[in-house]
Protein backbone atom coordinates (compact mmCIF):
# COMPACT_ATOMS: atom_id res chain seq x y z
CA UNK A 1 0.00 0.00 0.00
CA UNK A 2 3.00 2.55 0.52
CA UNK A 3 4.31 1.90 -2.98
CA UNK A 4 1.43 2.27 -4.34
CA UNK A 5 0.81 5.50 -2.37
CA UNK A 6 4.05 6.46 -3.92
CA UNK A 7 3.46 5.74 -7.23
CA UNK A 8 -0.23 7.69 -7.50
CA UNK A 9 1.28 10.65 -5.54
CA UNK A 10 4.36 11.05 -8.19
CA UNK A 11 1.49 10.54 -10.94
CA UNK A 12 -0.92 13.21 -9.60
CA UNK A 13 2.09 15.51 -9.63
CA UNK A 14 3.22 15.20 -12.41
CA UNK A 15 -0.60 15.40 -14.32
CA UNK A 16 -1.10 18.76 -11.93
CA UNK A 17 2.06 19.56 -13.56
CA UNK A 18 0.99 18.72 -16.86
CA UNK A 19 -1.93 20.59 -16.54
CA UNK A 20 -0.40 23.93 -15.46
CA UNK A 21 2.33 24.16 -18.40
CA UNK A 22 -0.92 23.24 -20.67
CA UNK A 23 -2.59 26.48 -18.81
CA UNK A 24 0.17 28.69 -20.01
CA UNK A 25 0.28 30.86 -23.31
CA UNK A 26 4.05 31.72 -24.42
CA UNK A 27 2.16 35.62 -25.88
CA UNK A 28 0.67 35.86 -21.93
CA UNK A 29 3.97 35.07 -20.32
CA UNK A 30 5.77 37.64 -22.12
CA UNK A 31 3.03 40.10 -21.25
CA UNK A 32 3.73 39.53 -18.05
CA UNK A 33 7.42 39.25 -18.13
CA UNK A 34 7.34 42.84 -19.30
CA UNK A 35 5.12 43.91 -16.82
CA UNK A 36 6.18 41.64 -13.52
CA UNK A 37 3.16 42.63 -11.83
CA UNK A 38 2.25 38.79 -11.35
CA UNK A 39 5.72 37.69 -10.93
CA UNK A 40 6.32 40.06 -7.87
CA UNK A 41 2.85 38.98 -6.08
CA UNK A 42 4.14 35.64 -6.64
CA UNK A 43 7.06 35.95 -5.08
CA UNK A 44 5.95 38.22 -1.76
CA UNK A 45 3.01 35.81 -1.36
CA UNK A 46 3.94 32.24 -1.72
CA UNK A 47 7.49 33.03 -0.05
CA UNK A 48 7.39 35.85 1.96
CA UNK A 49 4.17 35.82 3.72
CA UNK A 50 2.97 32.44 3.42
CA UNK A 51 7.02 30.91 4.85
CA UNK A 52 6.29 33.89 7.93
CA UNK A 53 3.17 32.82 8.33
CA UNK A 54 3.88 29.41 8.73
CA UNK A 55 6.34 30.01 10.91
CA UNK A 56 4.38 32.02 13.32
CA UNK A 57 1.75 29.74 13.52
CA UNK A 58 4.20 26.85 14.20
CA UNK A 59 5.72 28.96 17.45
CA UNK A 60 2.07 29.88 18.79
CA UNK A 61 0.57 26.30 18.89
CA UNK A 62 4.09 25.30 20.28
CA UNK A 63 4.27 22.61 17.56
CA UNK A 64 6.97 19.41 18.35
CA UNK A 65 9.72 19.62 15.70
CA UNK A 66 7.63 17.09 12.74
CA UNK A 67 4.32 18.74 12.75
CA UNK A 68 6.79 22.31 12.21
CA UNK A 69 8.52 20.73 9.23
CA UNK A 70 5.14 19.65 8.05
CA UNK A 71 3.94 22.81 8.49
CA UNK A 72 6.61 25.05 7.08
CA UNK A 73 6.63 22.46 4.15
CA UNK A 74 3.26 23.39 3.46
CA UNK A 75 4.01 27.08 3.90
CA UNK A 76 6.80 27.18 1.97
CA UNK A 77 5.38 25.28 -1.24
CA UNK A 78 3.83 27.62 -4.16
CA UNK A 79 0.55 27.78 -5.32
CA UNK A 80 -1.34 24.92 -6.47
CA UNK A 81 -4.07 24.68 -9.41
CA UNK A 82 -7.14 24.90 -7.25
CA UNK A 83 -6.66 28.88 -7.49
CA UNK A 84 -6.95 28.46 -11.21
CA UNK A 85 -10.47 27.19 -10.88
CA UNK A 86 -11.46 29.03 -8.03
CA UNK A 87 -10.69 32.14 -9.99
CA UNK A 88 -12.89 31.29 -12.91
CA UNK A 89 -15.55 30.94 -10.56
CA UNK A 90 -15.42 34.32 -8.66
CA UNK A 91 -14.77 36.12 -12.09
CA UNK A 92 -11.10 36.70 -11.62
CA UNK A 93 -8.21 37.61 -14.21
CA UNK A 94 -7.46 34.12 -15.12
CA UNK A 95 -4.11 35.10 -17.14
CA UNK A 96 -2.83 37.01 -14.02
CA UNK A 97 -3.91 33.34 -11.70
CA UNK A 98 -1.53 31.13 -14.34
CA UNK A 99 0.71 33.59 -14.29
CA UNK A 100 1.06 33.64 -10.85
CA UNK A 101 1.02 29.69 -10.27
CA UNK A 102 3.22 28.74 -13.22
CA UNK A 103 5.99 31.47 -11.69
CA UNK A 104 5.61 30.40 -8.23
CA UNK A 105 6.67 26.77 -8.95
CA UNK A 106 9.68 28.20 -10.99
CA UNK A 107 10.58 30.59 -8.09
CA UNK A 108 10.09 27.45 -5.68
CA UNK A 109 13.04 25.52 -7.25
CA UNK A 110 15.24 27.83 -5.71
CA UNK A 111 13.55 29.86 -3.14
CA UNK A 112 11.53 26.81 -1.38
CA UNK A 113 15.00 25.30 -0.29
CA UNK A 114 16.02 28.61 0.93
CA UNK A 115 13.06 29.41 2.94
CA UNK A 116 12.86 25.84 4.54
CA UNK A 117 16.13 26.22 5.82
CA UNK A 118 16.09 29.90 6.99
CA UNK A 119 12.78 28.98 9.25
CA UNK A 120 13.83 25.84 10.56
CA UNK A 121 16.87 27.20 12.30
CA UNK A 122 14.53 27.12 15.11
CA UNK A 123 14.76 23.71 15.60
CA UNK A 124 18.09 22.66 14.03
CA UNK A 125 19.02 20.75 17.29
CA UNK A 126 15.94 17.80 16.65
CA UNK A 127 16.60 14.94 14.36
CA UNK A 128 14.14 15.57 11.86
CA UNK A 129 15.50 19.18 10.88
CA UNK A 130 18.97 17.74 10.62
CA UNK A 131 17.81 15.46 8.31
CA UNK A 132 15.45 17.94 6.40
CA UNK A 133 17.13 16.60 2.98
CA UNK A 134 16.77 19.89 1.32
CA UNK A 135 18.59 18.29 -2.11
CA UNK A 136 15.94 15.96 -2.19
CA UNK A 137 13.22 19.07 -2.03
CA UNK A 138 14.91 20.40 -5.07
CA UNK A 139 15.02 17.10 -6.72
CA UNK A 140 11.65 16.63 -6.65
CA UNK A 141 11.16 20.72 -7.47
CA UNK A 142 13.08 19.78 -10.46
CA UNK A 143 11.33 17.02 -12.00
CA UNK A 144 8.24 18.93 -11.85
CA UNK A 145 9.51 20.92 -14.74
CA UNK A 146 9.85 17.98 -17.56
CA UNK A 147 6.13 18.47 -17.67
CA UNK A 148 5.57 21.87 -17.21
CA UNK A 149 7.60 22.29 -20.34
CA UNK A 150 6.26 19.61 -21.88
CA UNK A 151 2.68 21.06 -21.13
CA UNK A 152 3.36 24.72 -22.62
CA UNK A 153 5.08 22.72 -25.86
CA UNK A 154 1.83 20.79 -26.10
CA UNK A 155 -0.04 24.08 -25.60
CA UNK A 156 2.02 25.88 -28.44
CA UNK A 157 1.15 22.79 -30.84
CA UNK A 158 -2.15 22.04 -30.14
CA UNK A 159 -3.91 24.49 -28.39
CA UNK A 160 -7.34 21.97 -28.27
CA UNK A 161 -5.59 19.20 -27.18
CA UNK A 162 -3.93 21.57 -24.30
CA UNK A 163 -7.44 22.68 -23.42
CA UNK A 164 -8.44 18.93 -22.50
CA UNK A 165 -5.50 18.14 -21.08
CA UNK A 166 -6.16 21.38 -18.20
CA UNK A 167 -9.44 19.97 -17.79
CA UNK A 168 -8.55 16.23 -17.01
CA UNK A 169 -5.75 17.92 -14.59
CA UNK A 170 -8.43 19.71 -12.79
CA UNK A 171 -10.36 16.61 -12.42
CA UNK A 172 -7.14 14.66 -11.46
CA UNK A 173 -6.49 17.04 -8.85
CA UNK A 174 -9.63 16.27 -7.39
CA UNK A 175 -9.59 12.77 -7.23
CA UNK A 176 -5.99 12.22 -6.33
CA UNK A 177 -6.50 14.00 -3.08
CA UNK A 178 -10.11 12.57 -2.17
CA UNK A 179 -7.70 9.01 -2.95
CA UNK A 180 -4.71 9.82 -1.29
CA UNK A 181 -6.95 10.84 1.74
CA UNK A 182 -8.63 7.50 2.00
CA UNK A 183 -5.66 5.56 1.17
CA UNK A 184 -3.51 7.21 4.17
CA UNK A 185 -6.35 6.48 6.60
CA UNK A 186 -6.14 2.93 6.23
CA UNK A 187 -2.52 2.52 6.00
CA UNK A 188 -2.10 4.89 8.77
CA UNK A 189 -5.35 3.75 10.90
CA UNK A 190 -8.02 5.30 13.08
CA UNK A 191 -5.13 5.13 16.06
CA UNK A 192 -2.92 6.97 14.52
CA UNK A 193 -5.16 9.59 13.07
CA UNK A 194 -6.48 10.69 16.47
CA UNK A 195 -2.75 10.98 17.55
CA UNK A 196 -2.90 14.17 15.63
CA UNK A 197 -2.81 17.24 18.03
CA UNK A 198 -5.69 19.58 17.94
CA UNK A 199 -3.19 22.33 17.29
CA UNK A 200 -2.43 20.69 13.70
CA UNK A 201 -5.59 20.69 13.05
CA UNK A 202 -6.52 24.23 13.82
CA UNK A 203 -3.21 25.57 11.58
CA UNK A 204 -5.02 23.32 8.83
CA UNK A 205 -8.28 25.69 9.21
CA UNK A 206 -6.47 29.15 10.22
CA UNK A 207 -3.63 29.14 8.00
CA UNK A 208 -5.12 29.01 3.83
CA UNK A 209 -7.78 31.51 5.91
CA UNK A 210 -5.28 33.80 6.72
CA UNK A 211 -3.12 33.10 3.41
CA UNK A 212 -6.37 34.70 1.46
CA UNK A 213 -6.51 37.50 3.68
CA UNK A 214 -3.40 38.28 3.64
CA UNK A 215 -3.01 37.74 -0.42
CA UNK A 216 -6.20 40.44 -0.59
CA UNK A 217 -4.41 42.46 1.55
CA UNK A 218 -1.33 42.91 -0.89
CA UNK A 219 -3.49 43.47 -3.99
CA UNK A 220 -4.82 46.28 -1.92
CA UNK A 221 -1.68 47.76 -1.68
CA UNK A 222 -0.59 47.12 -5.08
CA UNK A 223 -4.40 49.25 -6.12
CA UNK A 224 -4.94 46.27 -8.07
CA UNK A 225 -9.06 46.39 -9.23
CA UNK A 226 -11.53 43.84 -7.49
CA UNK A 227 -11.25 40.74 -10.15
CA UNK A 228 -7.58 41.08 -9.06
CA UNK A 229 -7.46 41.35 -5.66
CA UNK A 230 -9.55 38.29 -5.49
CA UNK A 231 -7.30 36.48 -8.00
CA UNK A 232 -4.00 37.28 -5.85
CA UNK A 233 -6.28 36.28 -2.43
CA UNK A 234 -6.94 32.69 -3.88
CA UNK A 235 -3.25 32.58 -5.30
CA UNK A 236 -1.53 33.15 -1.90
CA UNK A 237 -4.07 30.77 0.06
CA UNK A 238 -4.16 28.08 -2.24
CA UNK A 239 -0.74 25.87 -2.23
CA UNK A 240 0.33 23.03 -3.94
CA UNK A 241 -0.58 20.03 -1.68
CA UNK A 242 0.27 17.77 -4.61
CA UNK A 243 3.98 19.09 -4.12
CA UNK A 244 3.99 18.80 -0.13
CA UNK A 245 2.33 15.45 0.03
CA UNK A 246 5.29 14.08 -2.63
CA UNK A 247 8.13 15.78 -0.77
CA UNK A 248 7.16 13.95 2.62
CA UNK A 249 6.21 10.86 1.37
CA UNK A 250 9.13 10.27 -1.17
CA UNK A 251 12.10 12.22 1.12
CA UNK A 252 10.83 11.19 4.79
CA UNK A 253 10.20 7.68 6.46
CA UNK A 254 7.00 6.62 7.96
CA UNK A 255 8.91 6.34 11.03
CA UNK A 256 10.20 9.67 11.37
CA UNK A 257 6.98 11.44 9.68
CA UNK A 258 4.41 9.48 10.73
CA UNK A 259 1.09 10.91 11.30
CA UNK A 260 1.92 14.76 9.69
CA UNK A 261 1.90 12.68 6.88
CA UNK A 262 -1.91 13.93 6.65
CA UNK A 263 -1.26 17.43 7.22
CA UNK A 264 -0.86 18.47 3.32
CA UNK A 265 -4.14 16.27 2.64
CA UNK A 266 -5.71 18.51 5.98
CA UNK A 267 -4.97 21.54 4.66
CA UNK A 268 -6.05 20.72 0.99
CA UNK A 269 -9.45 19.66 2.70
CA UNK A 270 -10.07 22.98 4.45
CA UNK A 271 -8.35 25.66 1.37
CA UNK A 272 -11.13 23.95 -0.73
CA UNK A 273 -13.92 24.35 1.44
CA UNK A 274 -13.28 27.62 2.67
CA UNK A 275 -12.15 28.96 -1.10
CA UNK A 276 -15.86 27.08 -1.79
CA UNK A 277 -17.25 29.36 1.07
CA UNK A 278 -15.54 32.71 -0.57
CA UNK A 279 -16.98 31.81 -3.93
CA UNK A 280 -20.57 30.82 -2.60
CA UNK A 281 -20.48 34.40 -0.80
CA UNK A 282 -19.10 36.07 -3.66
CA UNK A 283 -21.85 34.22 -6.04
CA UNK A 284 -24.66 35.19 -2.97
CA UNK A 285 -23.30 39.07 -2.44
CA UNK A 286 -20.82 40.38 -4.74
CA UNK A 287 -21.88 39.14 -8.05
CA UNK A 288 -24.55 41.92 -8.23
CA UNK A 289 -21.88 44.56 -7.94
CA UNK A 290 -19.92 43.14 -10.55
CA UNK A 291 -22.52 43.39 -12.69
CA UNK A 292 -23.05 46.65 -11.85
CA UNK A 293 -19.26 47.70 -12.54
CA UNK A 294 -19.52 46.03 -15.82
CA UNK A 295 -22.79 47.75 -16.53
CA UNK A 296 -21.05 51.04 -15.18
CA UNK A 297 -18.25 51.11 -17.47
CA UNK A 298 -20.62 50.15 -20.74
CA UNK A 299 -23.07 53.02 -20.00
CA UNK A 300 -19.99 55.89 -19.49
CA UNK A 301 -18.79 54.08 -22.91
CA UNK A 302 -22.23 54.47 -24.49
CA UNK A 303 -22.61 58.12 -23.09
CA UNK A 304 -19.21 59.05 -24.06
CA UNK A 305 -19.79 58.00 -27.82
CA UNK A 306 -23.17 60.13 -27.90
CA UNK A 307 -21.67 63.04 -26.63
CA UNK A 308 -19.16 62.67 -29.61
CA UNK A 309 -21.92 61.95 -32.11
CA UNK A 310 -23.47 65.61 -30.46
CA UNK A 311 -20.29 67.44 -30.69
CA UNK A 312 -20.27 65.99 -34.93
CA UNK A 313 -23.55 67.23 -35.29
CA UNK A 314 -22.79 70.68 -33.80
CA UNK A 315 -19.76 70.91 -35.73
CA UNK A 316 -21.56 70.50 -38.74
CA UNK A 317 -24.70 73.00 -38.03
CA UNK A 318 -21.96 75.26 -37.37
CA UNK A 319 -20.49 75.16 -40.46
CA UNK A 320 -23.61 75.95 -42.18
CA UNK A 321 -24.71 78.53 -40.18
CA UNK A 322 -21.27 79.88 -41.46
CA UNK A 323 -21.88 79.57 -44.95
CA UNK A 324 -25.66 80.69 -44.80
CA UNK A 325 -24.27 84.00 -42.97
CA UNK A 326 -21.48 84.36 -45.62
CA UNK A 327 -24.10 84.06 -48.48
CA UNK A 328 -26.29 86.91 -46.66
CA UNK A 329 -23.06 88.92 -46.91
CA UNK A 330 -22.66 88.53 -50.58
CA UNK A 331 -26.07 89.40 -51.09
CA UNK A 332 -26.44 92.62 -48.95
CA UNK A 333 -24.30 94.68 -51.76
CA UNK A 334 -26.89 93.38 -54.62
CA UNK A 335 -29.43 94.65 -52.80
CA UNK A 336 -28.15 98.22 -52.22
CA UNK A 337 -26.88 98.37 -55.83
CA UNK A 338 -30.49 98.07 -57.18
Amino acid sequence: LSQGLSVLVGLGLCMTMLGLGCAVELGQLGQQLRRPVGLLLALLGQFVAMPLLAFLLALIFALDEVAAVAVLLCGCCPGGNLSNLMSVLVDGDMNLSIIMTASSTLLALFLMPLCLWIYSRHWINTAVVQLLPLGAVSLTLGSTLLPIGLGVLIRYRHPRAADLLVKISLWSLLVTLVVLFILTGTMLGPDLLAQIPASVYAIAVLMPLAGYALGYGLATVFKMPPHCRRTVSLETGCQNVQLCTAILKLTFSPELIGSMYMFPLLYALFQSAEAGLFVLAYKMYGRDSYKQDTLGEEEDTDISYKKLKEEEVADTSYGTVTTEEHNSIQMEPTQTAL
